[in-house]
């Protein structure tokens, strides 16, 4: 991923330097767990496909993933002051200025974005899958649904998971699309949303369980922020060891999933297994 990494950094290159731009930089480059990169990467390689195709889709959902992070983190959300192991946004600059550099990775992914494709018409559809997974009918309706949930009794299974299905399942889905739009199968798009849907279910799952039994340090981000914001989580809603056997069974039936296709499957098999085994 060093290679990936330094085209991140070079695309501010040759920038207007500013306090907001400084601020992007440093939500930005400071490097994740870049699962979105690598799902995207491991979907073109079961294609056959040279991962650097990728590289400017990955980054631009990289910005859409990193914005929907410094955003989350504000005061009016989740007011959480610890990110990847750093102070957050807009701890680290302030709330004006953390609010800017999310505006502008969320446009920045964009202009990236319509560079993407090897030719304009690939371009178009990785611009068109972002906007509607990151935008109003995904990743926000997510964050607008947990929103109004807070301090709320969720009823049941279906409601919690019509939250985690737009709020993390759209951009766990988006690089698995992409990946699939710049190897040309589109025939296998709905497969791969399907199997979005899966992971991103059991990702949240999982950052719920994580969230009540792994410290700050590990995770680096603030533990316990859930209950602090009264959020519905699988953990109030089953427990943790039922929580736990949901978050398997929904990796296991994406295998199932991913065992019908006629690709190469082993790096994406490599990807679940971190996942299903990670610890922050």
């Amino acid at each position: 991923m060093d290679e990936f990494e330094a085209y991140l950094a070079s695309l501010f290159d040759d920038r207007l330097p500013s306090r907001v731009q400084e601020a992007m930089r440093y939500s930005l480059l400071n490097k994740g767990k870049r699962i979105r990169p690598q799902l995207l990467f491991a979907v073109l390689r079961a294609y056959g496909q040279d991962v650097r195709k990728g590289y400017g889709a990955a980054a631009a959902i990289e910005m859409l993933h990193t914005y929907s992070l410094i955003h989350d983190d504000l005061p009016a959300m989740d007011d959480d002051t610890l990110r990847r192991g750093r102070p957050t946004c807009h701890v680290a600059f302030d709330e004006a200025t953390a609010i800017l550099a999310g505006d502008g990775l969320l446009t920045m992914a964009f202009e990236t974005a319509a560079h993407a494709g090897e030719d304009a018409k690939i371009s178009l559809a990785i611009v068109s899958e972002c906007a509607k997974c990151a935008g109003f009918e995904g990743m926000i309706l997510g964050q607008a649904k947990d929103l109004e949930a807070e301090g709320k009794s969720i009823a049941n299974e279906r409601e919690l998971q019509e939250i985690h299905i737009y709020k993390t399942g759209k951009l766990l889905t988006l690089p698995l699309v992409c990946g699939a739009v710049l190897a040309g199968k589109h025939g296998d798009i709905k497969n791969w949303q399907i199997i979005g849907r899966l992971i991103g279910l059991s990702f949240q799952i999982q950052d719920d369980v994580l969230d009540v039994t792994a410290t700050s340090e590990e995770l680096g981000k603030n533990a316990g922020s859930d209950a602090k914001q009264h959020k519905a989580t699988y953990v109030t809603l089953l427990g943790i060891q039922e929580a736990n056997r949901k978050a398997d069974a929904l990796f296991q039936e994406a295998q199932t999933c991913l065992n019908q296709m006629n690709i190469h499957k082993e790096w994406i098999e490599e990807i679940f297994t971190n996942l299903i085994h990670r610890k922050k």
